[in-house]
């Protein structure tokens, strides 16, 4: 019974260590730093979030990329490595 415990515990810690490697996406809380760092999949959920939550709907295609180069620019000029992707100028 030690054994299975063990072995229990020891995949929930594993699990938990590759859950936190990427990085944070909290829609427009998002820092550039975390922005720059996540793949294209996560930086789409990181601007659609941001963009529902400051419009109560979702934002169509078209708005989303148009939005995710502004944060791309926004990250790699003006913004420092702290700064929330919703301080990027968007519509």
């Amino acid at each position: 019974m030690k054994v299975m415990t063990g072995a229990v515990a020891a995949t929930l810690t594993f699990g938990a260590l590759l859950s936190g490697c990427g990085a944070k996406v909290e829609g427009g809380d998002t820092s550039c730093k975390d922005y720059l760092a996540a793949n294209d999949a996560d930086q789409q959920t990181a601007v659609s979030k941001m963009l529902k939550d400051e419009k109560g709907t979702d934002a169509a295609q078209l708005e989303i990329t148009g939005t995710k180069v502004s944060v791309q620019a926004f990250c790699q000029t003006a913004g420092k490595e702290d700064s929330k992707i919703k301080e990027a100028p968007h519509l």
